[in-house]
């Protein structure tokens, strides 16, 4: 199938040098490429979900707790920790 893509000009100079170098026609080496790009990416997608905890406790935000400040949060942490 015949397409037309922009490709950055000193990537297609590194395509066009490999092609030279290997004796292949520029759309086999650009096809090649992206076959190795896609197999990388499913074989990175392939892993094991993550299993994330959850915290269900109740509770959720203590009165009084601006959640709009970030230093109103950092002192309660200090509190806290005693600081």
């Amino acid at each position: 199938m015949r397409t037309t893509l922009n490709i950055d000009e000193a990537l297609l100079a590194d395509f066009r040098e490999i092609a030279a170098r290997s004796h292949r026609g520029l759309s086999s080496v650009i096809q090649d490429a992206l076959r190795e790009a896609l197999a990388a990416r499913a074989a990175r997608g392939a892993h094991a979900p993550v299993d994330l905890p959850v915290f269900r406790g109740g509770g959720g935000v203590q009165p009084g707790v601006d959640l709009d400040s970030n230093a109103a949060l950092l002192d309660l942490i200090d509190e806290a920790d005693g600081v």
